[in-house]
């Protein structure tokens, strides 16, 4: 914790408190950089958004170099989080760099620094908000193919290890796990791509059969202006029994005056459910890209204990890079989901290797 305002005078600063202030600069410049990078790849709200945070970004290095009389005679690198969030900014401009930035303004140190002021901490949590909105816009537009993506890699990875642990620990020759993780890469993807088919196909067709349907708008002009069941289907909506009267008196009165409500047009568009083929496909895909990891061992000619503690390597980066990946687009630190991840994969894999060893011989 640094000392109160009372104890540090801005006007008698100490070598500590400028070097500070001068990583505060830097990083503040690379953030702004950051979406600046990100406003360039983006259009309309989105864009004016971010230059908006660039702007708010430079008001805070103004307030650093106002404290350090100008730039500094040795200015430092920004943190590493600030320039990697940066790079990505500048070379993808992807949700994983607005998942990085919103995990950046969730750990702004002014609300300890007593030379930040108020109204530089309020900005930091506002911006914090801002960009957490910003990034579950893209989560949304990608969660039904993302969401089948990596459940299916984790589900490749996590399965066909157990299974070809299992195998192994029975004492079988290397061929015959080999043949057996092929198998289990094969029915494992073809199932989960057809699960997941039917799965977002099903939840597509439900949403639209709750949608409001035009179904009756043919019918309006002959409906009785004073007795009809118009209003209930708007109370079944939500509204109030007065807010339906009146929706349906309007609607009924303008259609016999020949003012016909225009029919709704085109598909329903379902963003976060996303596209059935798509999560079939990226599930299919991915459930194979995960399940060939386990058996490459075998692949290349390994056999016995070489061959489990390779598999073993290679799962256990890919968990922990997978686990990663989903703690970062939630917007959450990284390692405690990959370290989970790690931890539900090897947990699987011991149990199957110790079942293969009680009912085998031993690893050849």
């Amino acid at each position: 914790m640094f000392a109160s305002s009372a104890e540090t005078d801005p006007s008698d600063p100490t070598p500590a408190d400028r070097r500070r202030w001068a990583q505060y600069l830097a990083d503040e410049r690379a953030e702004a950089a950051t979406y600046r990078s990100l406003a360039e790849r983006r259009e309309g709200d989105e864009r004016q958004i971010l230059e908006e945070l660039c702007a708010a970004e430079k008001r805070h290095e103004q307030h650093w170099l106002r404290l350090l009389d100008g730039e500094p005679d040795r200015m430092p690198k920004a943190s590493m989080r600030t320039r990697t969030t940066a790079w990505l900014a500048s070379h993808f401009g992807s949700i994983f760099t607005l998942a990085l930035a919103q995990l950046a303004e969730a750990r702004s140190p002014y609300d300890t620094d007593p030379h930040a002021s108020p109204r530089m901490r309020a900005d930091e949590k506002v911006h914090h908000e801002v960009v957490r909105g910003l990034a579950a816009r893209s989560r949304r537009r990608l969660s039904g193919t993302f969401r089948a993506a990596v459940f299916g890699a984790n589900d490749g990875l996590v399965s066909n290890l157990a299974l070809v642990m299992g195998i192994g620990a029975t004492g079988v020759s290397g061929t015959f796990v080999l043949f057996s993780g092929i198998a289990g890469l094969l029915a494992g993807a073809l199932s989960m791509g057809a699960g997941e088919f039917v799965s977002v196909k099903s939840q597509r067709e439900l949403l639209e059969s709750t949608e409001p349907s035009d179904y009756a708008h043919a019918g309006l002009p002959d409906l009785d202006l004073d007795a009809n069941e118009l209003a209930l289907v708007y109370r079944t909506r939500g509204l109030s029994a007065e807010e339906a009267e009146k929706k349906a008196r309007g609607v009924v009165g303008a259609a016999q005056a020949g003012n016909m409500p225009a029919p709704r047009t085109g598909p329903v568009s379902y963003e976060v459910v996303g596209s059935a083929w798509r999560a079939a496909l990226s599930s299919f895909l991915l459930f194979s890209g995960g399940a060939i990891i386990p058996v490459l061992p075998w692949i290349f000619g390994l056999s016995g204990v070489v061959a489990v503690v390779v598999a073993l390597v290679l799962v256990g980066i890919a968990l922990l890079a997978t686990g990663a990946m989903v703690g970062l687009l939630s917007g959450a630190s990284p390692l405690p989901r990959a370290l989970r991840q790690l931890a539900i994969g090897f947990g699987a894999a011991a149990v199957t290797y110790a079942l293969g060893l009680l009912f085998g011989v031993s690893v050849a």
